[in-house]
């Protein structure tokens, strides 16, 4: 049973993060936008039976939950840290093979997208994940990369302001014709 190290702010007002003492996965990423996603998973069914939860994203050391902010902070958290202390790791958990980017992007022969996953990876995932989320590539339509956060990020202000224009920037570097649209 993992420890709660610390509860930290996001820049998102409507998530927490978790830092455990002990890692959940290893290395892996779980990401559920929705009850019905985490059926399968116990530690997300159990926060999503809680009120008020919408998202609910972790690997490693991090357990982030996104509220619909209707909820006193203060009372919120006092339910989500029992199932988090009661959660169980996850060591040998496989990666879903689309939570960074769709198959078809993982599949295309796009020399872009490769470079643009690569960038993300490198550039942007790491900081987004300091911040409680993630961000997925879902295509490439022509001129427009559609990307889709995660997390706490999933409804940040800043991720579709300034978060989304740093990205655009970073990948008109690859293709200056790119438009970056999060959706």
């Amino acid at each position: 049973m993992p420890k709660i190290k610390e509860i930290e702010r996001t820049p998102n007002p409507d998530a927490m993060r978790f830092v455990l003492d002990e890692p959940l996965t290893n290395g892996v990423t779980k990401s559920f936008e929705n009850p019905s996603e985490a059926e399968e998973d116990e530690l997300a069914n159990a926060l999503f039976s809680i009120d008020h939860v919408l998202n609910v994203y972790y690997v490693d050391k991090y357990v982030t939950v996104t509220q619909d902010g209707q909820a006193v902070w203060s009372e919120l958290l006092r339910k989500l840290a029992p199932p988090i202390r009661e959660a169980k790791a996850q060591l040998d958990a496989t990666e879903d093979d689309e939570v960074h980017a769709t198959k078809e992007v993982q599949e295309s022969d796009d020399p872009r997208l490769v470079q643009i996953n690569e960038m993300l990876d490198d550039q942007v995932r790491p900081y987004l994940l300091a911040d409680g989320g993630g961000l997925k590539i879902l295509g490439l339509e022509g001129n427009r990369l559609k990307v889709h956060y995660q997390g706490a990020c999933g409804t940040c202000p800043t991720a579709t302001s300034g978060t989304l224009y740093a990205i655009e920037s970073m990948v008109k570097r690859i293709d200056p014709e790119i438009e970056v649209v999060s959706v």
